[in-house]
């Protein structure tokens, strides 16, 4: 396995260590002072090129790493992420078997909890592992072109990879859960079937027509990211897989209505029987807010947290007020923040954020995408 590239210089990873050191003191006064860790850190540093967190250290920093995550808007509860320490595990298999607990366990019988598994981290003469698939829980596509794809078109690479590889498919349907692919440490990327067991789905319904239900459309309730790294004080962990709860908008305005995803908008049209001969009509308009509805509404018949974007922008901003009234300023990317649908009936639209970059965050490191997408999969 190749030796990632460093995002930080030798020294930048002291000067982030020694600030998220300090940052844990300060917001965890019940720790003392840090002049002692600080001391134990940098001598570990010097020796080994790198340093481990303590357990508590990991949770603050995994926490610290939600509260700066730039594009979500869902970080008022950033202090109760559950964090799942499994550092101690270096291969595929493992690894594998912990995400689908990760899965289990964040479900929790539909009231989602927002959780985090945390496996072992670079050290600059071995990389980590890396979770090549981009969420825990994927839909294949079957296709090569939006036009003919049958599931989710986004995955259509992947799934090809994973056919090759001699994974036998799934039903054929438009949900066919996609294999998990782990590449564990000195180890190539390994499939994963994933348990069913693992992934609770939510049929997708219209409140006001039950027609809908004969199009099988359904969605899975836990959003795990897991291609992205976690960064605390200058320590890598490139498998570090985590999740919230949706908001309905990014599986009904995104997931089921883009055109490189499910497309579903012009079927939804044809249903409610709407003009779709100009867009002039709204037609597109329309249909989303009734896509969106119906997603909302399956989730809570179901019993599944989901939150929609209005009363996740109320609680965004008052995460801002919380954290300005600690002296901590939010960084925000404006273009995520903004809900893709109703952005300007909402109250985060109104205000301009600054995207900062932060040494404890979760990160895209290079290939990351190319990654997801099954790109060089042997």
């Amino acid at each position: 396995m190749e030796i990632p590239p460093q995002r930080f210089t030798a020294a930048q990873v002291c000067e982030a260590a020694e600030e998220f050191i300090r940052l844990f003191h300060r917001e965890n006064p019940e720790a003392g002072a840090p002049c002692a860790r600080l001391a134990a850190v940098r001598e570990e540093l010097a020796e080994t090129g790198t340093y481990r967190h303590t357990p508590e250290e990991l949770v603050h920093g995994a926490r610290v790493a939600w509260r700066n995550s730039n594009r979500c808007i869902g970080r008022l509860y950033w202090n109760s992420l559950r964090v799942r320490d499994r550092r101690e595990l270096v291969a595929s298999d493992e690894i594998a078997d912990e995400c689908f607990a990760h899965l289990r366990e964040a479900t929790n019988r539909g009231r989602v909890r927002p959780t985090v598994t945390v496996f072992a981290p670079d050290a600059p003469d071995r990389p980590g592992p890396l979770i090549w698939s981009e969420q825990l829980v994927r839909y294949a596509g079957y296709g090569d072109h939006p036009s003919v794809t049958v599931g989710d078109a986004r995955n259509a690479p992947l799934t090809e990879a994973l056919l090759r590889l001699g994974w036998a498919g799934g039903a054929g349907t438009p949900f066919d859960l996609l294999p998990l692919v782990v590449q564990g440490v000195n180890d190539k990327p390994r499939w994963f079937d994933t348990p069913a067991d693992a992934v609770l789905e939510v049929p997708i319904r219209h409140p006001d027509d039950p027609g809908w239900g004969a199009w099988g459309l359904r969605w899975h309730a836990v959003p795990a990211i897991s291609n992205m790294c976690l960064e605390i004080g200058g320590v890598h962990y490139p498998a570090a897989p985590f999740n919230g709860w949706y908001m309905g908008t990014e599986i009904g305005a995104r997931n089921l209505a883009d055109t490189d995803r499910y497309n579903l908008l012009p079927a939804v049209a044809r249903r409610l029987g709407l003009d779709t001969s100009s867009d002039r009509s709204l037609w597109k308009d329309r249909a989303l807010v009734e896509l969106n509805r119906a997603v909302l509404d399956s989730f809570d018949r179901a019993g599944v947290t989901i939150a929609d974007h209005h009363a996740e922008s109320r609680r965004f901003l008052t995460h801002v007020e919380r954290e300005e009234r600690k002296g901590r300023e939010v960084g925000a990317d404006w273009s995520w923040i903004v809900p893709p649908i109703s952005g300007s009936a909402t109250p985060v639209f109104h205000r301009t954020y600054e995207d900062r970059p932060s040494s404890t965050a979760y990160v895209h490191h290079p290939g990351a995408q190319e990654r997801a997408q099954g790109r060089d999969l042997v």
